[in-house]
C-alpha cells in the first residue's frame, strides 16, 4: 500500500519541507467556542467524533502547556482563531492516526510500554533515592492532564501504537543518488548576477517638504503618533519562595528532620544485574509458552557450565533489545524498579550467582547478579543545606496556603486598599508607574505576567480602581494590583510629534522616489539591454546569497533560464529598490563523496516527510475526515 502512495505523491516533490505533525502549534479557532453548544460535533473521522467539549478541553491542555512553559507569553496569541483551529486539526490528525492503528492490527505490548514510561523523564523525576515511584505524584501528574494513571497509559500506548503508523512509511523511504543529484541540482543552483541599487538614503534631498504635507500626513497616519495606554499601579504579591526566605529554624528541628528522614536519604541498597529475556506475553497460547520457557531452560544448562558466556549469550539470545547490545546489562536498580517477581529473584542472589528461569508478564528470564551497592548513610552537615532548604520549603508552603485564602478574601473585601491585608500578612505594597497592555522590553517578574496586565487594563480595573481578584501565576504565587492613575492612549499633537512627522514623511518619500527611478530605469533597459550599467558580477545561490536579500536571492532565482540574461526589478521596501541582470547560471562545484552522502540523507528525510504527508492526505480521504467548522480565513496584510 505505501508504493501506491508512493507513486502518486512525486507532486510533492517541490514542498518536501511539509511539516507533518508539530509538537506545538500556536495558532487555532476562538469563534467557535459556543458556551450552550458543548456537545456539538465540530469533526469527523468516519465513526468517529470530535466534539466541541473535546476540542475545547484539548486546546486548553496545549495552553496549559505552552504557558508552563512560557508564561510570559501574550495569551491572546494562544486564543486566537487560527490557534484554536490548528489544536483541532492536531486532533483530528491524532484521532485518524489512532484509527488508522486500529484497522491496521498495530499493538503496543506490555514490554514496550513499561520499557518507554521508565525512560520517560517526567516520569524518571517522580522516582525517590530509593529508586521507587512516588505513586501520589505519578496520579498528580496523570490528574493535570486530566487522566488517572491507567488512562494516561492507556493514552501513551494508543500513541505508541500510532507511531507505527508513519514509522513504516518514513523507515520505507528511499532515494538513489541520481534522484537526490536531479532534485538537489535545482535547490543549489548558482547564478550569475550583477546589480545596481537604489537607495532611499540617496534620496532624502530630493524630498520636497512643506508644513501643509506634514500635516496631511500627519492626519492620514494618526495611529502612528498615539501615546501608548498606560497605567500606575499598587500591587501586592504573596510567593511561597519569598516566604521561605524569612522562615527561621531551630537547631532542633534540623536534626530532628534529619532522624526522621536519615533512611530515605541514605537510599536503598542497589543491585546490577545482567538478564536474559525469552519473550512470552501473557496472553500468548501454552504451546509458545512451554517453547519459550524450553529455549530459556536449554540457555541456563549452557550457563551453568560456563557463566563467563553470559554477555554473549544475552547478546545472541535476548529478546529485550535495550539490554541485550549490552550483553544483557540493567545497570544499578534498587527495590520497587523492576516486577516483583523479577526483583525477588534478583536481591535473592549473591553476587556472580546465576538465577532459575523465571517467569514474568513478559516471559522467561534468566538473571546474573553482578554486583551489589550498599546504601551510604550521610551525615547531619553534610546534608544541612539541603534539609534546611526542604524544611522552609515545607512549612512555605504550609504558610501560603493558610495566607492564601485571607489574601483572596482581603484584596476582594477591602476592595479599595491594600494596607489591612498587607499588614495582617506582613507584605510590602509595591508600585509601579508606566505598566502598558503589553509587557515592555526587558520587563521580567509579575509585571510582565499577561494575566496581571490583563486585570489591570481591564474595564472594571480602570473605571473603578479597585483591587484585583487574586491571580494565581503558578509557582505557589498570588498577585493582586489596583490602578491609582490611568492615561489612556490619545493622538498626541501635531506640535509636539513634528519631529517624528517630518522624519517618518522623507523617508516614506523617498523610498518611493528610490523605487520611481528603479522601476523607470528598468523599462527603459528593457527596450535596450546594452545600455544597462552594472556593477561587478556576483555568483548567488539559496547556500551562497552575498548577503543579499531573500526576496533579491529569490528574484533573480526565478527568472526563466531559457531567456537568459534577463533582468529583474525586485522592490526591497524600506531597504530599497534593485535592478539585476541574471547573465547565466553558473555549474555547481562537484561536491565532494561525503557532501553527497550528506545531502542524499537529507533529500530522504524531506523525502519521507513528503510521502508521509501524502499518506495522511490519503487517510483524511479512506476515513471520511471532515471538520465541520469553517477555516479561519488569515488576516490580509494592508
Amino acid at each position: 500500500m505505501f508504493d501506491a502512495i508512493r507513486n502518486k505523491s512525486r507532486i510533492l516533490m517541490g514542498v518536501l519541507v511539509l511539516l507533518i505533525i508539530p509538537s506545538f502549534v500556536l495558532f487555532g479557532v476562538e469563534g467557535y467556542n459556543n458556551r450552550d453548544a458543548r456537545g456539538v460535533v465540530v469533526a469527523q473521522i468516519g465513526d468517529v467524533e470530535i466534539t466541541q467539549q473535546q476540542w475545547d478541553a484539548m486546546h486548553q491542555q496545549e495552553v496549559d502547556k505552552i504557558r508552563a512553559s512560557m508564561p510570559n507569553l501574550d495569551p491572546k496569541m494562544l486564543g486566537s482563531d487560527e490557534a484554536r483551529y490548528a489544536s483541532l486539526e492536531r486532533m483530528v490528525n491524532d484521532r485518524m492516526i489512532a484509527v488508522a492503528s486500529e484497522k491496521q492490527l498495530l499493538v503496543t505490548s506490555d514490554q514496550r510500554l513499561a520499557n518507554y514510561l521508565q525512560q520517560d523523564p517526567s516520569i524518571a523525576r517522580l522516582r525517590g533515592p530509593d529508586g521507587k515511584l512516588d505513586m501520589d505524584r505519578y496520579r498528580q501528574l496523570a490528574s493535570s492532564q486530566g487522566m488517572t494513571p491507567e488512562m494516561l497509559e492507556a493514552q501513551v500506548r494508543r500513541d505508541l501504537s500510532g507511531q507505527q503508523v508513519l514509522a513504516a512509511l518514513q523507515t520505507s523511504a528511499m532515494s538513489s543518488q541520481k534522484q537526490s543529484d536531479v532534485a538537489l541540482q535545482a535547490f543549489f543552483q548558482r547564478r550569475e548576477v550583477q546589480m545596481l541599487g537604489f537607495s532611499p538614503a540617496n534620496y532624502v534631498a530630493k524630498v520636497k517638504l512643506n508644513d501643509a504635507d506634514l500635516e496631511k500626513f500627519y492626519q492620514s497616519h494618526s495611529d502612528r503618533f498615539r501615546s501608548q495606554e498606560t497605567a500606575d499601579v499598587e500591587y501586592l504579591v504573596l510567593d511561597a519562595a519569598a516566604l521561605a526566605k524569612n522562615i527561621q529554624l531551630p537547631e532542633q528541628d534540623v536534626k530532628t528532620y534529619y532522624e526522621q528522614n536519615v533512611q530515605r536519604l541514605s537510599g536503598q541498597e542497589q543491585r546490577r544485574a545482567s538478564h536474559i529475556l525469552i519473550n512470552a506475553s501473557k496472553d500468548a497460547p501454552a504451546a509458545d509458552k512451554d517453547k519459550a520457557r524450553a529455549k530459556a531452560e536449554s540457555l541456563l544448562v549452557n550457563l551453568r557450565k560456563d557463566p563467563k558466556a553470559f554477555a554473549d549469550l544475552a547478546r545472541k539470545n535476548s529478546d529485550d533489545t535495550g539490554s541485550a547490545s549490552n550483553g544483557g546489562d540493567l545497570d544499578f536498580f534498587a527495590k520497587g524498579a523492576m516486577v516483583k517477581v523479577f526483583e525477588d529473584a534478583a536481591f535473592a542472589l549473591k553476587k556472580g550467582e546465576i538465577s532459575a528461569v523465571v517467569e514474568s508478564e513478559f516471559g522467561f528470564h534468566i538473571i546474573q547478579l553482578t554486583d551489589i551497592k550498599a546504601p551510604v548513610t550521610p551525615g547531619l552537615e553534610s546534608m544541612r543545606s539541603q534539609l534546611e532548604a526542604d524544611l522552609r520549603q515545607q512549612q512555605a508552603k504550609r504558610q501560603f496556603a493558610e495566607f492564601a485564602e485571607t489574601f483572596s478574601n482581603s484584596v476582594y473585601e477591602q476592595a479599595d486598599t491594600f494596607t489591612s491585608v498587607a499588614d495582617k500578612l506582613r507584605l510590602p505594597i509595591q508600585q509601579a508607574k508606566g505598566l502598558t497592555r503589553a509587557p515592555m522590553a526587558g520587563q521580567q517578574g509579575v509585571l510582565a505576567n499577561p494575566k496581571l496586565l490583563e486585570a489591570v487594563f481591564s474595564d472594571e480595573s480602570v473605571s473603578k480602581r479597585r483591587n484585583s481578584a487574586a491571580i494565581e501565576l503558578g509557582n505557589n504565587t498570588l498577585v493582586s494590583a489596583r490602578v491609582v492613575n490611568h492615561r489612556p492612549a490619545a493622538l498626541q499633537p501635531y506640535a509636539e510629534v513634528k519631529d517624528q512627522v517630518r522624519a517618518e514623511f522623507l523617508t516614506e518619500q523617498a523610498i518611493a522616489l528610490a523605487k520611481a527611478e528603479g522601476e523607470a530605469r528598468l523599462a527603459e533597459w528593457q527596450k535596450n539591454p546594452t545600455a544597462a550599467a552594472m556593477g561587478s558580477a556576483l555568483t548567488i545561490s539559496r547556500d551562497q546569497t552575498q548577503g543579499q536579500a531573500q526576496k533579491f536571492v529569490d528574484a533573480v532565482l526565478r527568472a526563466d533560464p531559457a531567456n537568459l540574461p534577463a533582468l529583474v526589478g525586485v522592490d526591497l521596501g524600506a531597504m530599497g529598490y534593485v535592478l539585476a541582470r541574471v547573465n547565466k547560471i553558473v555549474p555547481r562545484d562537484e561536491p565532494s563523496a561525503q557532501q553527497k552522502a550528506q545531502t542524499r540523507e537529507q533529500f530522504a528525510r524531506l523525502l519521507a516527510s513528503a510521502e508521509a504527508a501524502a499518506y495522511m492526505a490519503h487517510l483524511r480521504s479512506q476515513f471520511k475526515v471532515k471538520i465541520l467548522v469553517p477555516k479561519p480565513k488569515l488576516p490580509t496584510a494592508s
